[in-house]
């Protein structure tokens, strides 16, 4: 008994310390393809072999996109392209030679052309078997297993896409993107796996949302630990400070959480790294990263012995302040 108590102890302060409080951040990130925040006025052109409708996915994503309520791109109306191309008497499908592609451009007034080819839709099956219980006579006094044959499916697409600049002819990107699902189904199942078709349509949104997230700039949600232990000798009303202002920041009244927070680092003459941490770790919810910066880089100094949370905290700010100016000067172009 006591093995099994001292066990549930050990759980249960495991269980606690996986519990801390946790603040919110939604940081903004730039593009991954910086060259597309220089080519906003772009066309869509229909892709190869697309039988999943990728190439309308990915315009109507495009033209949809917006960041901080703006939109990010113009996408030239696909009717223009296909005016076009009918007036040059070529195949929309066929726009595969760099040149024709930059002559396209040039003529409906893109920036940049994306164009592309879609693969045609896998499917794998594998065959297994898995156990079940039944009762083996009537009152169900006695249990049998059997098996029951299964099967696995695995869809996969995958398309190539790649984006022209028209004023220089070279490509900005190319990438071969795929995505796969996977489904099983047993003889005792009442549903039905999805038809092959309709998983790829899904699967052809998932390719067309990852494309788009590697063009633009967008926000990330994380979530940042907060220190609840004092780190010094706190006195009764130092121990009030730091509670109060963390009930505050849970509600998400940073106003009033700072105010205790600072109130705790003149009664601890400045020497605690946990409120200068705490009031740090509000700047950054708040999108103030140079404030959180000098805040972090209080903590750190008053550190004795290394504190994970104070130490990524350090890098993690420096990253935040880099991203989000190289983020606004793609906004901005």
């Amino acid at each position: 008994m006591k093995n099994i108590i001292n066990a549930l102890m050990a759980f249960f302060i495991v269980f606690v310390s996986g519990c801390s409080q946790k603040v919110v951040i939604q940081a903004l990130e730039p593009a991954e393809v910086d060259r597309m925040s220089q080519t906003k006025v772009i066309a869509v052109t229909d892709f190869t072999h697309d039988r999943v409708g990728l190439s309308r996915k990915i315009e109507a994503k495009l033209s949809n996109f917006e960041i901080n309520n703006k939109k990010y791109f113009t996408v030239v109306s696909r009717n223009d392209i296909n005016k076009v191309i009918a007036e040059q008497k070529l195949q929309n499908s066929g726009l595969v030679n760099d040149e024709k592609i930059v002559q396209v451009g040039e003529l409906i007034g893109a920036q940049a052309i994306i164009s592309g080819n879609v693969s045609p839709v896998t499917k794998e099956d594998s065959y297994f078997y898995e156990p079940r219980v039944r009762c083996a006579n009537r009152k169900c006094t006695e249990l049998e297993t059997y098996r029951v044959r299964c099967m696995k499916r695995l869809i996969g697409l995958s398309a190539e896409v790649r984006i022209v600049d028209v004023a220089k002819g070279d490509i900005i990107y190319a990438d071969t993107l795929g995505r796969t699902s996977s489904f099983k189904h047993c003889a005792d199942d009442s549903r039905a796996i999805p038809s092959k078709m309709m998983v790829a349509q899904k699967l052809a949104d998932d390719i067309a949302d990852t494309f788009i997230y590697k063009l633009t700039p967008h926000y990330r949600k994380f979530r940042v630990k907060l220190l609840e232990d004092p780190d010094l000798d706190y006195t009764d009303e130092q121990e009030r400070l730091l509670k109060v202002s963390l009930k505050y920041i849970e509600q998400g009244r940073y106003d009033k959480a700072e105010r205790f927070l600072k109130e705790l680092i003149d009664a601890t003459n400045m020497k605690s790294y946990v409120a200068f941490y705490d009031l740090g770790v509000i700047k950054e919810a708040q999108g103030k990263y140079e404030e959180a910066k000098e805040y972090y880089e209080y903590a750190d100094n008053l550190m004795i012995e290394p504190v994970e949370e104070i130490n990524e905290a350090v890098i993690r700010i420096n990253s935040l302040i880099s991203k989000r100016k190289k983020t606004l000067e793609q906004l901005n172009r």
